[in-house]
């Protein structure tokens, strides 16, 4: 057997295959993308079809019932025609008509940097568009048969209704959909969104927030419920980030802060200690990271340090590749003392000193109480010129098992990190 033979027998293919994996991976979540999106348009364009003829036609709840057997005895195979999906899909382009989906690119840049102000500023901006309910639910017995004869046939006219609605051509309208971020998340998941009767900037935002973390439909009800908006945008925080960070990692420091953090526990929550809290938060921490929010990876649960001649053990610390620094975070089973302060700003320093490269910024400290007051919390800080944020927690049980999110790996940090190492 010749040298060449022997060379090309143990060549290593390893690299090519990862590549060529890598391509075939992206291109199956294109095609899903794809595919959604092209559902959502479809879902879209009858939900304005059937708006028209109801406009039109005087429909009722009793026609759109009719309509759904029709589609349904027609194509059996199809799925999706339900009374109620037919509903829904009147309430998504209800929600969403051409002007608002314009609007939304507009805005969209904002978010590109994110801050509360930012955020609040686009909600704000949407909320002007006033939506009205869908008048699906009032009885017409006497429209009932309008449309049991050619279903299939009027449903084909769709598209030329929609360009006679928006005077645009339904290539162009397609484009437009297709470009806004509605089409980022799937179905299921705007049904809740829907079913959520939220102003249309605070739905937009919690469609980014779906997107970025890769939340189910599951943890999308859970964040709902427990009014993530209210929690991380519209809540009276408690911290010094904007003096002792410089911008733009103060404000994304400040936008990722959350006032309360709720917890989920398994077993019983109420008067649980310190200790007992801290073990269930690390023995589920995919959980606890996702309340935690984006771009935070665990890095180490009672970290020892031994300072001088005596030991120490901060309770968490964390990396979030976003802020490209270390968070220490104390846990108190109590209401907020000002002498948790000192501890934190303690830890700060020690973890800067020991654990922070060259390429980290300042390492931030979040002390969560089990309440207190935010009065004394907030004239505590100003003796410190460490960056700390103090907030609530609470313990609930709140978060689905079968959760997903798009939370960072150890490895994920790593290449964040050796970035800058590259760079050099």
């Amino acid at each position: 057997m010749s040298n060449d033979i022997k060379n090309t027998d143990k060549q290593d293919f390893s690299p090519i295959v990862r590549a060529i994996g890598s391509d075939l991976e992206q291109t199956q979540v294109r095609v899903i993308t794809s595919a959604n999106a092209d559902m959502l348009f479809h879902y879209w364009k009858v939900g304005h079809f059937i708006l028209y003829l109801q406009k039109k036609e005087g429909w009722g709840s009793k026609v759109i019932d009719n309509l759904s057997k029709a589609i349904r005895s027609q194509y059996a195979d199809k799925k999706g025609y339900s009374t109620r999906n037919l509903i829904y899909m009147c309430q998504f382009a209800k929600a969403y008509p051409m002007e608002v989906l314009i609007e939304m690119g507009k805005i969209e840049e904002l978010l590109n940097s994110p801050s509360v102000d930012n955020v609040l500023q686009l909600t704000n901006e949407l909320n002007q568009f006033t939506q009205q309910p869908v008048a699906l639910i009032q009885n017409s017995d006497n429209q009932g048969d309008i449309i049991t004869q050619q279903p299939v046939a009027q449903l084909r006219e769709v598209s030329e209704t929609l360009s006679a609605i928006y005077h645009s051509d339904i290539s162009q309208l397609e484009e437009v959909f297709k470009q806004s971020a509605i089409v980022r998340t799937n179905w299921a998941s705007h049904v809740i969104l829907l079913n959520s009767k939220l102003p249309l900037g605070e739905c937009y935002w919690y469609i980014t927030q779906a997107v970025a973390n890769g939340w189910s439909r599951n943890v999308l009800q859970m964040q709902i419920e427990t009014n993530l908006f209210a929690r991380q945008i519209t809540a009276r925080k408690v911290s010094n980030f904007s003096v002792r960070l410089p911008k733009p990692q103060s404000d994304l420091a400040n936008y990722l802060m959350k006032d309360p953090y709720i917890f989920d526990m398994m077993g019983q929550t109420d008067k649980m200690a310190e200790r007992d809290v801290e073990r269930q938060l690390v023995s589920h921490i995919t959980k606890y990271l996702l309340e935690m929010g984006s771009g935070f990876a665990f890095v180490a649960q009672q970290k020892h340090f031994e300072v001088g001649d005596s030991d120490f053990y901060a309770d968490l610390i964390l990396y979030n590749i976003q802020l490209h620094a270390y968070v220490v975070i104390e846990l108190k089973a109590t209401p907020f003392k000002p002498e948790y302060m000192g501890q934190l700003n303690f830890y700060i320093n020690v973890v800067d000193d020991t654990l922070g490269g060259e390429h980290d910024n300042k390492t931030i400290g979040l002390l969560l109480c089990n309440g207190g007051d935010k009065v004394v919390a907030q004239y505590a800080l100003s003796g410190y010129d460490q960056p700390i944020g103090v907030s609530d927690y609470q313990l609930s049980k709140a978060i689905p098992d079968n959760l997903k999110s798009a939370l960072p790996t150890v490895e994920e940090v790593e290449e964040e990190l050796n970035k800058f190492v590259d760079q050099e």
